[in-house]
Parts: C-alpha cells; sequence; structure tokens
C-alpha cells in the first residue's frame, strides 16, 4: 500500500507592482497659443478703422469724425460686456464661450464688409465690443488654468503678443490692402483670419470648466477688497493719462518742424515695436519680480511722455522718448493681469472682467480729457498732464504691492 504526500501548490501571484509613473499632464502651452491668435484677430478687427475712415466716411456718406465713433461704439460695448460674461454664462465651459465669441466676431467683420449704411456698420461694430471684451474678460482665467500659478505672467505674456502685434500690423495691413482692394475687402480678410483661429482654438485648447461663481455677489465682493479698489482705481489713472496722451500723439508730432509724414510713419512704428519688446520684458519678469515692475512701468512711461512732448527741436529725443514710451506701455497688459491673478487667486474671471471694463472706461475717459485740455490749452498742457496722471495713477497701483498675498 502506498502512500499518497499532499502535494501544496503555491498560489499564483502577479509580479509586484511597478511604482506607479509620475501622471502625465497635457501641456497647456498650445492652448495659450491658440488664445493668442484669437487676441491677435480680435484687436486687429478693432484697430482696423484708424486706417480706413476715410473710404468708410466717403463710401456711406458720412464725415470722417462721424465714421470715427464706430472705434467709441466697440470700447463702451466693450466696458459692460467684460463683467458681464460671467454673469450671463455662470456655468458654460470656457472652451465652447470663447469659441462662440471668436464665431460673433467672424459675423461682425461679415457685417462690416457687406454693411450697406453706417448704421449697419455701428451694429456690427458693437458685435465686436462684445466678442473683443468677452474673450478678454475670459483670458486671464483660462490661462491660468492652462499652467502652473508661477507661470501665469508668461503665459499672459504669450497672450499679450497678439496685441502687440496687431498694434504693429493692423493699420499698415488695412491701409496696404485698401488700396489696393477697397476698404471693403480688410473686412473680409480679417474675418477669414479670425474664422482660422476659430479652427485653431477648436484643435488646440482644452475644456475649461468655469469656475464657481456667485454671479453679481461675487463681483461685489472682489470690488469691496481694499487692494482691488485702490489698484483698479490707480491702473485707471495711468491708462487714462497714458490714452489721453497718445490719441494725440500725431497732433504733436506734426507740430515738429523737421518731422515728415514719412517720419511719423516710422515714428508710430518704433512705438509698435516698443511695446513689443516691453510685453516680452514684463512676461520675464512679471512672475517673479512684480513688485519691481509695477514701480518701473509707470515711471518710464511718465519719462517718455515729458520727454516727446519736450523733444520740439529734436527728431532723435523724440524717436528715443516713443520707444521708451511703446517699451512702458507695451508692459502695462501682462503686468496688470498678473496683478490681478495674484490679487485674487481664486476669482481670477472676476477680477479678469473688472480689469476689461476698468480699462475700457479709462481708454474714453482719457481720450475725452485729453481733447478738451487740447482745445483749451494746447498739445504740450495734454502731454503734461497726461505725464502727472500716469506717475500719479501708476503710484497708487505700485502702492499695492504690499497688499497682495504672498
Amino acid at each position: 500500500m502506498t502512500s499518497t504526500v499532499p502535494v501544496s501548490v503555491a498560489p499564483v501571484t502577479a509580479p509586484p507592482a511597478a511604482p506607479d509613473a509620475p501622471a502625465r499632464t497635457r501641456s497647456g502651452w498650445p492652448g495659450v497659443i491658440a488664445l493668442m491668435v484669437a487676441v491677435f484677430t480680435l484687436v486687429t478687427s478693432e484697430f482696423l478703422p484708424a486706417s480706413l475712415l476715410p473710404l468708410m466716411a466717403a463710401d456711406l456718406g458720412v464725415t470722417e469724425g462721424v465714421a470715427g465713433q464706430v472705434v467709441t461704439a466697440t470700447a463702451l460695448v466693450g466696458m459692460v460686456a467684460g463683467p458681464s460674461m460671467g454673469l450671463l454664462f455662470p456655468r458654460l465651459d470656457r472652451r465652447r464661450l470663447i469659441i462662440g465669441l471668436l464665431a460673433l466676431a467672424v459675423v461682425s467683420n461679415l457685417l462690416s464688409a457687406i454693411a450697406p449704411t453706417y448704421a449697419i456698420v455701428v451694429v456690427s461694430r458693437l458685435l465686436l465690443g462684445v466678442a473683443l471684451a468677452g474673450t478678454w474678460a475670459m483670458a486671464l482665467a483660462v490661462a491660468s488654468t492652462l499652467v502652473p500659478a508661477d507661470k501665469v505672467g508668461r503665459a499672459m505674456a504669450v497672450v499679450n503678443l497678439g496685441v502687440s502685434a496687431a498694434t504693429v500690423a493692423a493699420v499698415p495691413l488695412g491701409a496696404l490692402i485698401s488700396s489696393l482692394y477697397g476698404w471693403r475687402a480688410v473686412f473680409w480678410a480679417v474675418a477669414i483670419a479670425t474664422a482660422a483661429a476659430v479652427v485653431l482654438f477648436v484643435v488646440a485648447m482644452p475644456s475649461v470648466p468655469a469656475a464657481a461663481s456667485e454671479g453679481v455677489r461675487t463681483l461685489l465682493a472682489v470690488l469691496r477688497r481694499r487692494v482691488m479698489i485702490l489698484g483698479l482705481i490707480g491702473l485707471a489713472v495711468m491708462i487714462a493719462g497714458h490714452f489721453g496722451s497718445y490719441t494725440f500723439i500725431r497732433t504733436a508730432a506734426e507740430g515738429m518742424p523737421e518731422m515728415t509724414p514719412a517720419l511719423i510713419a516710422i515714428l508710430l512704428a518704433v512705438y509698435g515695436l516698443g511695446g513689443l519688446f516691453g510685453n516680452v520684458i514684463a512676461g520675464l519678469l512679471a512672475d517673479h519680480h512684480l513688485g519691481v515692475v509695477l514701480v518701473a512701468v509707470p515711471s518710464l512711461l511718465a519719462v517718455s511722455i515729458l520727454g516727446f512732448s519736450l523733444s520740439d527741436g529734436s527728431v532723435v529725443l523724440a524717436f528715443a522718448a516713443i520707444a521708451v514710451w511703446g517699451l512702458g506701455f507695451g508692459a502695462i497688459p501682462t503686468t496688470s493681469q498678473t496683478w490681478a491673478s495674484r490679487a485674487e487667486p481664486t476669482r481670477v474671471e472676476a477680477a479678469g472682467g473688472l480689469f476689461v471694463a476698468n480699462f475700457q472706461l479709462a481708454i474714453a475717459l482719457g481720450a475725452a480729457l485729453g481733447g478738451v485740455l487740447l482745445d483749451g490749452f494746447g498739445v504740450h498742457t495734454v502731454f503734461l498732464v497726461g505725464a502727472v496722471a500716469v506717475l500719479a495713477g501708476g503710484a497708487l497701483f505700485a502702492s499695492t504691492r504690499r497688499l497682495l498675498p504672498r
């Protein structure tokens, strides 16, 4: 008789699990690039009338002064539309919202291209104001979800490259195309460019869920904070001082004996290039040296405005001053938006909407007050008051650096 020995079978076990690999997250920089392209097309659309007013006025049967009010219409509706986007669409994915706003800009430009009357052009520019301000109001909040917190300033510098590029390119491109094919062709061209921006946005921008918000309560809560009150007032005074002077920069340049029309065109191009460099420099510094930038930017602006005003007998001084002026103003959008994200890190969308409204209001007030000073006291007074306003507003804005959370 044989005995059987039980055989134990070892349970089959899975091989030891490998340590978890670090999760790979999709880079948000393609979305930042898409936002930059969108902003470029929108700001180009906003600036186009500056090179088309005589042609538009003649074709539509209005004066150039009346035709110029399409710019005012865009700014005024933008002042309301900016902070309203979060209130009207509290839960809509921000990717879808901006796609809708860009589509509205396409419609606006197409409407301008075929408009049979001046009234239709005004309506089209009102639509553009909604698209432009709405996108701007969302830009800071969207960018802050695409990149780490310590890269927001750099991301906004990339987005604001669209503004700088539009500042440099919009007017000369509009003038060139209109001289060859008429002013309506310019709006056809920018409508096509905006449609291309929509396609890029669809491809490159990930979903951006809406931030939690209590609507008007959130806006009011942001406005009650001391850092926001002081910062927005200071920023408004500084922007008004800048635009009150910049609006009449051609008037001042034409009063310089050696400044020919060709030199004036180059002068404005130098300003645009200065703005391009200012935006890049601000993007490199704002994330880690925001306090320094808050002090340096208004100082550069005030000195350059005064320098340009005092450069009557020197073309070289005028060009040096305008380059520094462009450098200083080019740094403002990135600097101020980085400041807003620091002041309200948990309510960036509301802060972005208030920033847009504040900016648009300052533009309108600055240009209006500058016109009153020009008629009553002359261009030198305009620049002197503008420089003082920039310095005073900048000092108030910079003082908030001590109130920012670390």
